[in-house]
């Protein structure tokens, strides 16, 4: 800042020509935004770091990958915009696929892109997540600008909350239009997924479920993941429509459970293309990039872990983030 103001007053010396009054500086929040994103790459495949563009020319040859996210950090969705940017160096046009957007928000999202509706018909009728404007409207722009397809390619949520209520027969209850959104394909195998989906709910319980009798927890479990794997396979089976020789590379993102070790939407897209080539990549934000020593585990998680750093709060933001 002590810089920047000498360089002001230097300026407007008298012995500077007359120049009109300097422009107020960018907020501290807006810097941020347009700085460089601190990430460091892991190959898993490899079982060492790597770096960014190395990445991006092995994902570029892909039919489809997973982008898995941690839906509320600001850090990921730049290195996401920046992951589609890369891969359409490599390979031109892109298919991008979202878990934001649902099936029946498909018509006004294509309307949308071909230039039919406003920006603001598109939003109204889609349903977009509450943080669209920062998180994913440069993806969606960006597949504007260049004429790519986007896909919404999810469930309905309030198919998936009446699965969660009822189980899987309450698609059997839908009329026709509805079950369209569903796919007509449905597994939940009692698999690692399952068992990873009900550890993650029970350690995150919610209000009231404490007093539930061990059998009435193991039925809400058995909804509940049912609705997830209507949420898995329509996004699969969303992706495998579009996929095939001569379509364009998928890139989807989702939110990370949904691709991690391979499993939830990601295996459920090998089970449709089994020839298809899948990398999934996921997004890692941490306290420190420097100590990173990714464990066993951590290497099954995905073909590349991005870590990057977490946002730190900014002193000149009220909400104490930037």
């Amino acid at each position: 800042m002590l810089n920047g103001i000498l360089m002001l007053l230097a300026l407007q010396a008298p012995t500077a020509p007359a120049a009109p009054p300097p422009q107020k500086p960018p907020a501290p929040d807006t810097l941020v935004l347009v700085s460089y994103v601190p990430q460091r790459v892991f190959d898993s495949r490899k079982k060492k770091f790597s770096d960014f563009e190395t990445m991006l020319a092995d994902l570029s040859r892909a039919d489809v990958v997973f982008v898995g996210e941690q839906h509320d950090d600001r850090n990921t969705h730049r290195l996401e915009l920046a992951v589609l940017e890369g891969l359409m160096r490599r390979r031109g046009a892109l298919t991008l696929s979202l878990e934001m957007f649902e099936r029946d928000a498909q018509q006004p999202l294509s309307d949308y892109l071909a230039g039919n509706i406003t920006e603001e018909e598109f939003l109204k009728a889609s349903r977009p997540w509450p943080r669209y404007a920062t998180d994913y409207r440069p993806m969606v722009e960006m597949a504007r600008a260049h004429g790519w397809p986007i896909l919404a390619s999810n469930v309905p949520r309030r198919l998936a909350a009446d699965v969660s209520r009822e189980g899987l027969g309450a698609l059997d209850k839908l009329p026709p239009g509805d079950r369209a959104y569903v796919a007509q394909a449905i597994e939940c195998p009692a698999d690692d997924y399952r068992k990873r989906f009900v550890e993650t709910m029970n350690e995150h319980p919610m209000p009231g479920t404490g007093e539930m009798s061990a059998e009435d927890r193991q039925a809400r479990d058995e909804r509940f993941y049912h609705a997830q794997c209507i949420k898995d396979e329509t996004m699969a089976e969303s992706i495998a429509a579009a996929s095939g020789p001569g379509h364009p590379l998928i890139v989807h993102y989702n939110g990370s459970f949904h691709s991690d070790y391979r499993l939830g939407t990601a295996s459920r897209v090998k089970r449709r293309l089994k020839n298809a080539r899948v990398f999934v990549v996921s997004m890692l934000p941490v306290d420190n990039l420097d100590t990173l020593k990714p464990s066993k585990d951590d290497r099954k998680i995905a073909d590349y872990l991005v870590y990057t750093l977490k946002p730190q709060p900014s002193p000149h933001s009220r909400d104490g983030s930037f």
